[in-house]
């Protein structure tokens, strides 16, 4: 059920730059530099967004020499995804289910 979802996670993906920035990884793994080129944004801004992506446990990171590269965690998506379905194979037959006002 829906509950056990991280809400951080939730709060993550809210966010319209973040969810940029995990569309992007989901296509490749990109530095910071790459994100900044691609999303316009600043490179301070990109790297608190990348923070909380990262807390939220959605990107890794992998460093390489001087640079920053970031892959998304597709198992945290995909259990995400999971937990939605049931959500809503549950809100299919909640029609059949009316709790009786007192």
């Amino acid at each position: 059920m829906l509950t056990s979802v991280d809400p951080d996670v939730i709060r993550a993906l809210g966010d319209p730059l973040r969810l940029r920035i995990v569309t992007l990884l989901a296509r490749e793994t990109l530095c910071t530099t790459h994100l900044v080129e691609e999303t316009g944004a600043k490179q301070t801004n990109l790297s608190n967004h990348l923070k909380v992506l990262r807390e939220a446990g959605l990107v890794e990171t992998e460093p390489c020499g001087r640079f920053t590269y970031y892959r998304l965690r597709a198992v945290v998506l995909a259990g995400l995804s999971e937990q939605f379905a049931a959500l809503a194979e549950s809100a299919r037959t909640s029609g059949e289910n009316k709790r009786a006002c007192p």
